[in-house]
């Protein structure tokens, strides 16, 4: 499988270059040049598989020339076989229509894990394999700083420097990361919003300064093997509810894109899903850009939701790229635009390919709670407030055939949010024993100014030196 960027001037990749290089040299997003396709017969053979299992008939494609077999299979049941349930990624049933999906159950508590589990172990075994080191320099509104730094605590050839904006995340997610004392994890809380901190991991990729001493590597979402592991529990899910012979819709609480553009790649492979809702909080960009084609940036608004309170959502480009006809030029033009007004239009092409299978939500915090309110009095679930913004767009969604289960994605656990899940429900949900004693662990982090001099001379005077 051979992997191109968005912008057109990078250089073509293999997987395992592309996990390794994370952004692409000419600021774009590493893709597939081609998506793989299975047929209806060949996703029906898929039924009644481990998730493990699964997982490795999914990813095959993706890794091909990179992984053999046996390494796929072997690092698939190592990750996936370390989860608190023995399902991975469970469904619960609301109601008639209304499905949850639990992707909570790794060992940070959300659905990052699912992916960065494996992505820790690519990491490991292609270092290993080139004899190198990898530095790691990330930006996390809330859950994939403390799913990044578990997936790579302890190893040999990563270290990771970690951005978050101070005071902008939940207790509970903050001390998921700062109280892992590994020496190769370095925690930054740095001043200003989640765009702030991803603008200075874009513009430290960008900086020959640091390329010429670290080699950089990525475990946001910009990381084309994150997106590749997420794709799994979209086919799971379907099987379970009929796929191939019966469609499914998702909901998505989502701020970044990550999470709902593998559901997209899992449809460009053939799975039959009828509908991708697009949910956000009051940071709508994605919202006003799938529903009338403006991609422009606002004030970050802290929220119940900090996960979401993000203005510029990398993916999205991901997706503008494939739906917009592959032009590699015209979407750096366009990209370029966006950096200098911050503003931007999609083209006709990118909102009727966008249209074809993306509608969009938005949910207030009043709207939140009550979506909180419903799953406890209906279906006795206590869900976290950015599974509550996906449900209340699956609960509002129209458009939608009847007897077309929903799925709304739960991407958190309701303790990483327990002030304001009992806020809505008045239950203050537990976390769960294996990550109980998290309040008595002592932290450990560094704060920073907002200039983005403070984060690249910190991670220059703290980093091995490990470009060739």
């Amino acid at each position: 499988m051979e992997y191109i960027s968005t912008r057109g001037s990078a250089p073509a990749l293999d997987f395992e270059g592309a996990t390794l290089a994370g952004l692409a040299t000419d600021g774009g997003l590493y893709l597939p040049r081609e998506w793989p396709r299975l047929s209806e017969a060949e996703i029906r053979e898929l039924r009644g598989l481990s998730y493990a299992a699964l997982a490795v008939q999914i990813m095959r494609p993706f890794v091909a020339g990179s992984l053999t077999d046996d390494e796929l299979e072997a690092l698939c049941e190592a990750v996936y076989g370390d989860f608190g349930h023995a399902a991975v990624t469970p469904l619960v049933q609301l109601n008639e229509t209304h499905w949850l999906l639990e992707l909570f159950h790794g060992p940070t508590l959300a659905f990052k894990d699912v992916a960065l589990q494996m992505l820790g172990h690519l990491f490991e075994t292609f270092l290993e394999r080139r004899e190198k080191r990898l530095t790691i320099v990330g930006a996390t509104s809330g859950d994939t700083g403390s799913a990044a730094i578990n997936a790579v605590a302890g190893r040999d050839r990563v270290e990771i420097f970690m951005l978050h904006p101070n005071g902008r995340v939940s207790e509970v997610q903050r001390r998921q990361m700062t109280t892992v004392r590994a020496p190769n994890v370095h925690n930054l809380a740095i001043d200003g919003s989640f765009d702030d901190a991803q603008r200075h991991v874009k513009t430290m990729f960008a900086d020959q300064s640091v390329r010429e001493t670290l080699n950089l590597g990525a475990v946001n979402s910009i990381n084309w093997a994150r997106l590749m592991a997420q794709v799994v529990y979209y086919f799971y899910s379907a099987l379970q509810l009929g796929a191939p012979d019966r469609k499914v819709a998702y909901s998505v609480p989502t701020g970044n894109f990550g999470d709902v553009f593998a559901g997209y790649v899992a449809a460009q492979m053939g799975l039959p899903i009828e509908r991708l809702i697009v949910a956000t909080n009051v940071n709508d960009i994605l919202h006003r850009a799938l529903t009338n084609g403006d991609y422009s940036t606002g004030e970050t608004t802290a929220t119940i939701t900090p996960s979401m309170d993000i203005q510029v959502s990398s993916n999205f480009e991901r997706l503008l790229f494939d739906v917009g006809g592959r032009d590699g030029a015209a979407m750096a033009a366009q990209m370029r635009g966006f950096d200098v007004n911050k503003a931007m239009q999609l083209t006709n092409a990118q909102r009727e390919g966008a249209a074809a299978l993306f509608t969009s939500a938005r949910a207030d915090q009043t709207e939140t709670a009550r979506a909180l309110q419903w799953a406890y009095r209906n279906a006795d679930q206590v869900i976290d407030p950015h599974t509550g913004v996906g449900l209340h767009a699956a609960l509002n969604a129209d458009g939608i055939a009847s007897g077309t289960p929903i799925v709304t994605l739960g991407t958190a656990h309701p303790a990483k949010f327990r002030e304001a899940v009992e806020r809505a429900v008045g239950v203050r949900p537990s976390l769960p024993s294996r990550v109980g004693d998290l309040f008595g662990r002592e932290e450990a982090m560094v704060e920073l100014g907002g200039e983005y001099e403070s984060t690249r001379d910190f991670v220059l005077a703290n980093a091995v030196a490990s470009a060739d």
